[in-house]
């Protein structure tokens, strides 16, 4: 894959997703606001080019697994090109994108203590009906199409030197990552220095991994161009940090706050491909920080996050990571499916 694929994605979905805006929270801090994305996430962008991609679809419609935003986004799709959409969520699934999916008409099956097993029971039920399967993260025009994103926080900012972003599959990521990597319009800036390290914060396969310490990778992958991105976590759910680590994808446990969209066992192995470039750093925050995040989001600026929403900006609220003097940097809020009567304590 590369940044021809997002541009055709780009193209294939024009017209069906929202341009969402760009805000600038204070000099150089930009929040790209995708969950104001059709469904409340960027999930949408994947899901229509997927579906755009193969052609006619079947009798049976589509199929998808998910922890939620995924399954409203196929689900929407669905219904705008007229097909019947089966989506598969663990028990763990909120109650409010449960309710999100059957206002679209979704036919729902709730299954599995996490998301890896209701993807099992999805895939054994797409074999039955012939229906197309719609991966949540591992699936290249699902990646192209969630790059999107990318090629728009490029066009709007002007250009920034860095881009944070949350991890669950890795598909987000990876997909803001090539989306990123095109030629990049002068900002008429002077690129920020990258800040340098803490002595020990570096995280090599043998240390402990840290809340907000970062993992250079050691993929040989040549650097391409863009911005740095800055690949945010749950420490409770480190799929990404714990691939870079191994050197492959490698299963972890799923908890926490942010377990319903960012649940993901293992990231992709498309995800683990992009995201291996030294562009990219591995940077943990903790449950506390997200909920913090999450709070803080509502309270200065009146926008509605979900946990996993919330989750890049934990990283630089909680100084996971901090940007060097004059570094321009974006952060995507992806994720807006949440019940406001959680917004405050």
């Amino acid at each position: 894959m590369d940044y021809s694929d997002v541009l055709a994605a780009a193209s294939r979905i024009d017209g069906l997703v929202l341009r969402t805006p760009v805000l600038e929270v204070s000099p150089g801090v930009f929040f790209k606001l995708e969950l104001l994305q059709h469904s409340g996430s960027f999930k949408v962008r994947g899901a229509f080019n997927r579906m755009l991609s193969a052609g006619e679809l079947p009798p049976s419609g589509v199929i998808a697994a998910s922890g939620g935003n995924h399954g409203l986004a196929v689900a929407y799709a669905a219904r705008v090109l007229g097909v019947r959409a089966e989506i598969f969520v663990p028990e763990v699934t909120s109650p409010v994108k449960v309710a999100g999916l059957e206002a679209l008409g979704a036919h729902i099956t709730q299954t599995g203590a996490i998301y890896s097993e209701a993807a099992e029971a999805a895939a054994k039920r797409a074999a039955e009906t012939g229906a197309l399967a719609v991966h949540a993260y591992d699936q290249a025009e699902v990646v192209a199409g969630q790059g999107t994103t990318g090629l728009e926080i490029v066009e709007q900012t002007g250009g920034v030197d860095t881009v944070v972003v949350a991890v669950g599959g890795g598909g987000f990521a990876a997909g803001i990552t090539l989306g990123t990597s095109g030629p990049t319009p002068s900002p008429g800036h002077t690129p920020a220095t990258p800040p340098t390290p803490t002595p020990g914060s570096a995280v090599t396969p043998s240390s402990p991994a840290t809340p907000g310490s970062a993992v250079t990778p050691s993929s040989a992958v040549t650097p391409g161009a863009g911005p740095r991105i800055i690949a945010v976590e749950p420490e409770r759910i480190p799929t990404l940090r714990e691939a870079l680590r191994a050197g492959h994808p490698v299963p972890v446990e799923v908890s926490g706050v942010a377990a319903d969209a960012l649940g993901a066992t293992k990231i992709g192995t498309i995800a683990f491909e992009v995201l291996s470039s030294p562009r990219v750093e591995s940077v943990l925050v903790t449950d506390e920080a997200i909920v913090e995040a999450r709070r803080t989001l509502w309270a200065r600026h009146r926008v509605a996050a979900e946990p996993a929403g919330a989750t890049a900006y934990a990283a630089l609220l909680s100084g996971a990571y901090t940007p060097a003097p004059g570094e321009r940097v974006a952060v995507v809020l992806c994720g807006s499916n949440t019940d406001p009567g959680t917004l405050t304590p």
